[in-house]
């Protein structure tokens, strides 16, 4: 996995980017402009179109995010365009990527844990990114990303971390903060409960599930392009996530498009009941190392008609401010970085 750190004003964080992972850019617009074209019959010229129909919200709510696109597209040779619309796939057709994953948050005296693996089509795995970024006056972030994208999956000097499960529901808002666009938000946070305040303000455009997570402890937010419902941190201070809603939202209708999602969220609270009640993050890696179902596990692959699996899975503990990556399923790691502050 490219490792790359920018630094600057948000232009020079977007073109240090851009021009570092050029080829991996160019290999997520390929994969992305391929998904289009299969899943929706949607031509990467028409996905960039619609793409554009975001652009005066990100101007006028969040226009740091939109110079740092413009600097990735320079930096990368491409066009703004392309850029956008890797930052908003997610709403470009209401949640026709199905990125499975499992998630769980779970606080301790002694940790304040945040895990996930992240689960899709293994194509993407090359382009991949683990991204620091310095800015002014915000918090490090150090997270894992696709190329091009400005926000993903990871946590900050602050000790803020955040993870992603995306659900399959229709509804888009363009007026609304786009998902990938939020997971940023949340990284420049400097508390859980600021990130939430900072989400709350805009709404996200269409449906997924952030956990967010310090080192006081973690909130699930089950978003729809419409509503926000939240779920608290159970007595054991612990939540869990897959790729369904856990709660009614009114007039949005869940696919559940993933059959393995509910059997995953049980799975993940079972085997959690059998850690004790002192996680660590080696105990919580070997959770997210279960085959249990398989290759519609926790740890999933990619076979037997099963079209993602498990391309990096990563384990926060945020009192510790520390994170490790395994690049590529947990049960046959391809690499293992060690993040900290």
């Amino acid at each position: 996995m490219l490792e790359i750190t920018c630094k600057g004003s948000p232009y020079e964080i977007g073109h240090q980017h851009g021009s570092q992972a050029t080829h991996q850019i160019q290999g997520s617009i390929t994969f992305y402009s391929n998904l289009f074209d299969q899943n929706a019959k949607l031509s990467w010229s028409q996905v960039q179109s619609t793409a554009l129909e975001f652009e005066d919200t990100i101007r006028q709510h969040w226009p740091d995010y939109l110079e740092e696109m413009r600097g990735i597209a320079e930096g990368a040779g491409k066009t703004l365009a392309d850029i956008i619309a890797l930052n908003v796939r997610t709403e470009i057709n209401f949640g026709l990527f199905s990125d499975g994953c499992t998630a769980l948050s779970w606080l301790h005296k002694d940790a304040s844990i945040l895990a996930q693996n992240w689960d899709w089509m293994t194509e993407q795995k090359q382009n991949l990114l683990l991204m620091t970024i310095h800015q002014q006056n915000k918090p490090t972030i150090k997270m894992v990303t696709e190329a091009g994208l400005i926000g993903k999956i990871g946590f900050n000097s602050a000790g803020v971390g955040v993870c992603l499960n995306a659900i399959k529901a229709k509804g888009m808002d363009k007026t609304r903060m786009p998902c990938h666009l939020g997971l940023r938000a949340v990284l420049e946070s400097n508390s859980c409960k600021e990130a939430v305040a900072e989400l709350q303000k805009y709404g996200i455009a269409s449906s997924c599930h952030m956990l967010i997570a310090d080192s006081q402890g973690s909130v699930g937010l089950e978003w729809s392009y419409k509503d926000l419902q939240v779920l608290e941190m159970n007595e054991r201070q612990q939540v869990f996530h897959s790729n369904h809603y856990l709660v009614e939202h009114p007039g949005v209708v869940d696919t559940v498009w993933l059959e393995d999602s509910r059997f995953r969220i049980k799975r993940i609270q079972e085997i959690c009941d059998g850690v004790g009640d002192a996680p660590t993050t080696k105990k919580t890696q070997g959770l997210f190392k279960d085959e249990k179902n398989y290759p519609y596990a926790i740890c999933r692959a990619e076979e037997e008609g099963n079209h993602s699996g498990t391309l990096f899975n990563i384990v926060m503990d945020l009192k510790a401010k520390k994170a490790s990556v395994i690049l590529g399923r947990p049960m046959t790691p391809e690499g293992v970085y060690e993040l900290g502050f």
